[in-house]
């Protein structure tokens, strides 16, 4: 079996131009895996599992979760709407994925913006449960 730091490695490889790929634990904040293909500076990768922790559990992110449970009449459990998030900047697109067995880990894959937006997603997608079966 891989490793952790095994599978993420794998992961970049087969996601079309991806530059990097990391595994986060957002209720720790904790960067658990990354592999870079580019230099990136290491505060920003420093900063990587904060940032990701507050797109998918920042407080206003969760408010809004338990708002449409409420609407919907919905238990007000630990189940979470935002699964993925899809980030574009200037030359990067950025993939925050949720994981479905751990769903307190995203991981996260940086793409060059020329990359093909469906099959990086369908790529990364196929990369969680392989992921997840290191962790």
């Amino acid at each position: 079996m891989a490793t952790l730091d095994q599978q993420i490695s794998a992961s970049v490889s087969s996601i079309p131009e991806c530059l990097a790929g990391g595994y986060i634990d957002i209720s720790s904040g904790m960067l658990l895996a990354v592999k870079t293909v580019d230099s990136h500076p290491s505060e920003v990768i420093d900063m990587l599992a904060a940032a990701t922790g507050d797109l998918f559990a920042g407080k206003n992110v969760v408010a809004i979760e338990n708002m449409f449970k409420k609407a919907r009449g919905l238990a007000m459990d630990d189940h979470h709407y935002f699964q993925e998030i899809i980030v574009n900047s200037d030359n990067l697109i950025h993939l925050f994925m949720r994981g479905k067995r751990y769903p307190d880990y995203v991981a996260c894959f940086v793409c060059r913006k020329t990359a093909n937006l469906g099959m990086a997603l369908t790529k990364a997608r196929a990369a969680i449960p392989e992921i997840e079966a290191a962790v």
